[in-house]
């Protein structure tokens, strides 16, 4: 059922608030100092300028933290020691009472330079002659399951080894080879990233930040400047847009840092826009090879890929992203024969994290553009092609996962309701005049949320005098909607009414229970079960103190609609208003308890990956779906207009249907915005030319095309009420649709993003 959002009111009436909303009286300001090369020695930092501003409180630079941070491999300083990696990379802070005062004096640090050689992609990256950026990576500490490769630009190698390939190559009738790239991007989310941090006499630490992650916060701020974890607090309230860029931790360091330098007093450490952009980090870019066989009749039998992802300086989840790629390489279709090796690649461009689908439209990308180019070579529809090779329960995945109408859905339920959806039969390519053409392109996707092996969450259920419910969890609201799905989960369980739960939207890690962190599509799966969980708990308590007032065995009592009442006799029941705090008899006494309800939920069964094979079961399932793109492409000047875009994809059981529509619609958009126009445009020596908004293009109002969603349902049984997570799910596909759209249009092979005009007018020969 559609409910209104639960966070709605306070967003539309402008009380919501967010991090940089954060003041107080004595409250200072921080600013960096950022390198303006992407590579090079720090010879000098010349500070005593800056120092002597009035108002300033305190620089600080590299020597005063000597440490390496990072997750999963420990390869970044909070700020630069002796080498700059990047164009933006944090050199020093100056900390102030007014944030100009701060930015005047920042302005005024000496940094002199050495300029390095620099590595500019990832094939660079590889090449013989590439610099090490970094030379003792064979020294780094490593937390989990990567495999940096020593005296290398390699920050994680991941492999697949499915089947005999060999044996796979020589039953092919038909094998295409691909090389599709392009280059890191931003996340544009509309709030910049902010905290403000401050350390008590007693040395807790309080941080609020804009954050995906506060309880990663508090783990790695207990870890690194060890103190312990019950002395650190991380607050985060709303939070203005993320996309995976607000899951890392980076200016909470600094922000720490800050605070130290100055007697532990509150700082607050905001990104402007072009900071956001270069020195915080970023999408993740990507070079790709792959070759892709088939018999004659299009049954898929091999395929060989190799990722070099752009991670840039420094690894971050860049190491996770490319692991994950490797995972779900395939797409989602049968093929018993898959080698793939995944690189992480350092380059000297700022770092890349977590971006919306995690991978996985950079392996959709490859791949659907590979099963076009089989099907124009093998003259079949691509909508045939892939329904023939559709993933199907008692398939495997690449990592040799066997799979289940449960964890894997139904893919060909989606491609059947989108070839209607987009009437597919008619105008696949279609010329309006002598000089514009209209074409269909058409791609399947899937996604693997690739969860540690112990993510976890968990939920209190508080309930007033009233009986409103207050649910208090970790998940951070960051626009998605997730806390008014948890609520719908709580209010289906009690049997109440959906307006008397009441949702806290802010995170306070000190007293809210524990959840791995808001990313991958997981929160209303993990925190769902912690809240059902919490449900369960709280109706054996009110079942409990029920039993004294009806007389009743717990066991033969039922809570439902604001009562307990009894099984055989539903007439007979109390109002949970009057059991809430326990039941009191006619002469005052008291017995039962108040009613709180608590659960959590760890996942279960999964592995990590064999270093050899990638053998494993990464994640709870694999959501599929399916993607379409209808374009009008002048012939003339290569402009084009998107008509239509249109997803199908299995939710499992859809709770809030606005809601997930919404959200789908969302991420289309977001697809098509980094298909067709965001990139980070680079010097030869490695500096971002783009670091604004007026140049470094997004979709804007008029852009849109008209969206279609739909839904498949096949439930998730390990999920709450079957349901699965969607909130990367928008964006996969799009790259995908849209570049095999207008490689149809043009009749010719589009294998790189973004596809802006002018990179079409190219690829058809303008300006030769």
């Amino acid at each position: 059922m559609s409910v209104p959002r639960k966070d709605g009111a306070e967003k539309v009436t402008g009380r919501a608030k967010y991090t940089n909303d954060f003041l107080k009286p004595g409250l200072l300001h921080a600013k960096l100092v950022t390198s303006v090369y992407a590579h090079a020695t720090l010879v000098s930092i010349d500070t005593q300028k800056a120092r002597n501003v009035p108002g300033v409180r305190a620089i600080v630079t590299g020597e005063d933290f000597p440490l390496l941070t990072g997750s999963p491999l420990e390869d970044r300083p909070p700020l630069a020691v002796d080498k700059v990696r990047y164009h933006g990379e944090p050199i020093a802070i100056v900390v102030a009472d007014q944030e100009n005062i701060a930015m005047q004096a920042a302005s005024l640090i000496d940094v002199k330079y050495a300029p390095l050689p620099v590595v500019n992609s990832p094939r660079a990256a590889l090449s013989a002659n590439a610099p090490l950026l970094h030379p003792n990576l064979a020294t780094y500490h490593v937390h989990s399951d990567v495999y940096p490769v020593a005296n290398t630009n390699i920050a994680n190698h991941t492999k697949i080894r499915k089947g005999n390939m060999e044996e796979g190559w020589k039953q092919c009738d038909v094998v295409i080879e691909a090389n599709l790239s392009f280059p890191q991007s931003d996340h544009a989310a509309m709030e910049p990233r902010c905290v403000v941090a401050e350390i008590a006499p007693d040395h807790t630490i309080s941080l609020i930040s804009a954050s995906q992650s506060p309880f990663i916060i508090r783990s790695l701020i207990s870890h690194y400047f060890q103190i312990p974890i019950e002395n650190v607090n991380v607050h985060t309230p709303f939070v203005g847009g993320a996309f995976g860029g607000k899951a890392p931790v980076q200016l909470e360091f600094l922000a720490v840092l800050a605070s130290w330098a100055v007697g532990g007093r509150s700082v607050k450490l905001a990104n402007e826009r072009e900071q956001d952009f270069i020195t915080s980090p970023v999408h993740i870019g990507l070079d790709a090879d792959i070759q892709l066989g088939a018999t004659k009749e299009g049954k898929f039998v091999a395929a060989a890929i190799q990722y070099r992802f752009d991670g840039g300086a420094y690894s971050d989840r860049a190491v996770i992203i490319s692991q994950a790629a490797a995972v779900s390489c395939t797409g989602p279709y049968g093929i018993d024969r898959v080698h793939c090796d995944s690189f992480c690649v350092y380059t000297n461009h700022p770092y890349a994290t977590s971006f919306r689908g995690f991978g996985h439209p950079e392996l959709t990308f490859v791949i659907e553009r590979a099963i076009d180019m089989l099907a124009a070579k093998l003259d079949i529809d691509p909508v045939e092609l892939r329904l023939k090779n559709a993933i199907r329960p008692g398939d495997t995945s690449p990592t040799q996962t066997l799979l289940t109408c449960s964890t894997v859905g139904n893919l060909e339920k989606c491609l059947e309701s989108i070839k209607q959806m987009m009437n597919w039969e008619q105008g696949r390519y279609e010329k309006i005049d002598d000089h514009r053409v209209r074409a269909k392109g058409i791609c399947s996707f899937w996604k693997n949320s690739s969860t540690p092996t112990n993510a976890s969450a968990g939920a209190v259920l508080l309930f007033h005098p009233n009986g409103s419910v207050n649910l208090v969890c970790g998940a951070v609201e960051i626009g998605q909607g997730t806390k008014t799905a948890l609520a719908q989960i709580a209010a289906e369980r009690l049997g109440m009414d959906v307006n008397h739960i009441h949702v806290v939207m802010d995170v306070h890690t000190d007293t809210t229970a524990e959840h791995w962190k808001t990313v991958a599509s997981r929160s209303t799966f993990l925190v769902g079960r912690a809240v059902l969980a919490a449900a369960e708990d709280a109706i054996r308590q009110f079942k409990y103190n029920a039993s004294f007032a009806l007389r009743s065995e717990p066991a033969d009592l039922e809570v439902g609609g604001n009562r307990v009442f009894r099984k055989d006799n539903p007439a007979d029941g109390i109002d949970i208003v009057e059991i809430v705090h326990g039941y009191t008899y006619p002469n005052g006494n008291t017995v039962g308890h108040p009613v709180i309800g608590r659960g959590s939920y760890v996942v279960h069964h999964l592995t990590t990956l064999n270093k050899e094979t990638g053998k494993g079961i990464p994640g709870p399932e694999w959501t599929v779906g399916a993607q379409g793109v209808e374009v009008e492409l002048d012939l003339k000047n290569s402009t084009y207009k998107i008509l239509k875009a249109v997803s199908v994809i299995d939710a499992g059981n859809v709770l809030n249907p606005k809601l997930a529509r919404g959200q789908i619609m969302g991420g289309m958009s977001m697809g098509l915005s980094f298909a067709g126009r965001e990139a980070f445009v680079y010097s030869e020596e490695g500096k971002i030319l783009n670091p604004q908004l007026r140049t470094y293009k997004v979709h804007h109002y008029g852009d849109h095309p008209e969206y279609l969603v739909d839904f498949v349902e096949t439930p998730h049984l390990e999920a709450p009420y079957g349901l699965r997570g969607i909130g990367e799910h928008g964006v996969i596909g799009m790259p995908a649709a849209l570049a095999n759209s207008l490689s149809r249009a043009c009749g010719i092979d589009l294998n790189w993003l973004p596809l802006t005009p002018e990179a079409i007018w190219r690829a058809r020969g303008g300006g030769r």
